[in-house]
């Protein structure tokens, strides 16, 4: 029988894989996103997307981690020895989200008690770089900001308490308690939104269908990008927590449970936000298009100025908002360090508590950075470049080696037929073995144009407008570097006798963490 940690139930995976899909992306970038590329036309590509792309890969990592039983290095190196290192790569870019993601959660943390007596004044924009985060110049650390650095502690504490309890009992119990939460919060958030003068207003915006912008490419690069971006894919979490399953689970409808219900939600969060945007720009008399924004000042500017307009009870009205985004980004950040605990565990032979206490205090430890003046910049950059050059790059690799060169896709369709009540047909196999790789190749090919022509014609025609040194520094070198890391961490021969053979579960029983 198989050593490893199982969930507790069907409904503690599902509600973990949703938590990890449902994160800050969901709320503050979809609607933007959306808005920007056709409002209610772009949920023809987004929905053709995530049948084409985004749900094929759910599946495909769910089934992966179901068969193979490992975390995504050992996952990899039993589907072949040389692949060790993709694995590596994709946790090392998990490893880098998780020591920036959790200071946006502190923030968030700190915004929660900022929403009694609205703290951040009129000058919400102002507040937040001067007062708050105490910008200082790219490239600069300047001091460690201690009200970002507490809540910074808090949050470790409680994701690092959470991994040290297992899966059983601090994952799944964690995600049974802040998913159901979260959507109670955000219901209530949007239900209140939607009964403010102007709400009307927005909803129209939002929906209103631009159906030549459908002609546009970029629209649909845009909409793979929400996809691929918002379902935790391509980064190890859906092969670690697949790997946790029982023997007999029926992974592609728990698929098509997480990608809908993280579909679901983006939409709820677009309304959600486009209410509130409409009455904003009623009360200050300006058209929706001139307050809509996403993601950083979005959350932690614009949504200030809306609960200061707030015709009842703001303060529990911005409670309710940013502990949303405490929630939503508590369950994505478990799931991110997880994949890096389960490496170490696997590859080390450590025990759960050693690889939480070295794995995730050395990523607490970094994560400091991100609490100090110049900490906006230094995320602001990381953030991109480990995301564009990095999962994307990634999955790319991922659907390439498995479906192209370890020919994996046949065996990998068989078992989940086997264990699956949806049966999966032509449809997958084409969308990985053809759509996926053609749309992660376009999508890395006008990335590389856009970043590397910025970085030879002048010093700031790149991202951000940051120099090329800083964005070298802490764009490039972390995307790069995430590669070597991989690669030297493949190198170690710590893989007991016999590890790398698929085991057998001899049945579905709990095993302890």
């Amino acid at each position: 029988m198989e050593n490893r940690a199982q969930w507790g139930t069907r409904a503690g995976f599902v509600l973990a894989a949703i938590g990890s899909a449902v994160g800050l992306g969901n709320i503050w970038r979809f609607p933007g996103v959306a808005y920007e590329n056709g409002g209610g036309a772009f949920l023809i590509p987004y929905l053709f997307a995530l049948l084409t792309a985004g749900l094929p890969l759910l599946i495909l990592e769910f089934t992966l981690g179901h068969k193979y039983r490992g975390s995504a290095p050992l996952t990899y190196a039993r589907v072949s020895k040389g692949a060790e290192w993709m694995g590596w790569w994709q946790v090392i870019i998990a490893f880098v989200i998780s020591v920036y993601y959790p200071v946006i959660i502190a923030w968030a943390m700190s915004y929660s008690w900022f929403s009694f007596g609205k703290q951040w004044g009129d000058d919400t924009v102002g507040f937040l770089l001067t007062d708050y985060l105490q910008v200082t110049d790219a490239g600069a650390v300047g001091s460690l900001v201690m009200g970002v650095f507490i809540p910074l502690v808090i949050v470790w504490l409680i994701t690092l308490g959470v991994l040290f309890a297992g899966v059983k009992k601090g994952i799944e119990m964690a995600n049974r308690i802040m998913i159901p939460l979260l959507v109670f919060f955000f219901l209530c958030i949007v239900i209140s939104a939607l009964f403010m003068e102007g709400a009307a207003q927005g909803l129209n915006a939002f929906f209103t269908p631009n159906w030549e912008m459908l002609k546009e490419p970029g629209v649909w690069v845009a909409a793979y990008g929400q996809i691929f971006f918002s379902l935790s894919i391509c980064f190890a979490i859906m092969v670690t927590y697949s790997s946790y399953l029982p023997k007999k689970s029926d992974v592609t409808n728990n698929a098509f449970i997480t990608a809908f219900s993280n579909s679901s939600f983006e939409l709820l969060a677009g309304i959600g936000v486009f209410a509130a945007l409409g009455f904003m720009a009623q009360a200050t008399d300006q058209p929706v298009s001139e307050v809509v924004s996403s993601g950083v000042i979005l959350a932690f500017a614009v949504f200030p100025q809306i609960i200061n307009q707030f015709p009842f009870l703001p303060e529990v009205f911005g409670f309710l908002f940013f502990a949303s985004l405490v929630l939503a980004g508590m369950t994505s950040l478990i799931s991110i360090t997880e994949t890096y605990i389960a490496a170490l565990m696997d590859k080390f032979n450590a025990t759960r508590k050693q690889a939480v206490l070295y794995g995730g205090g050395f990523a607490a430890l970094i994560s400091f950075i991100f609490a100090t003046q110049g900490g906006l910049n230094f995320l602001d950059v990381v953030d991109y470049f480990i995301n564009q050059f990095g999962i994307v790059l990634a999955g790319l690799f991922e659907v390439a080696f498995l479906a192209w060169f370890a020919k994996q896709l046949k065996p990998l369709q068989s078992h989940a037929d086997a264990i699956s009540d949806i049966k999966l047909g032509k449809w997958w196999t084409i969308c990985l073995s053809v759509i996926t790789p053609i749309v992660l190749g376009y999508m890395m090919y006008g990335l590389l144009k856009q970043n590397l022509v910025g970085t030879f014609e002048n010093e700031t025609g790149q991202y951000g407008g940051y120099t090329s040194d800083f964005i070298f520094n802490y764009g490039w070198s972390v995307a790069i570097g995430a590669i070597g890391v991989a690669v030297i961490l493949a190198q170690f021969k710590s893989w007991g006798s016999g590890k790398l053979d698929v085991p057998v579960s001899a049945d579905n029983k709990e095993v302890s963490s």
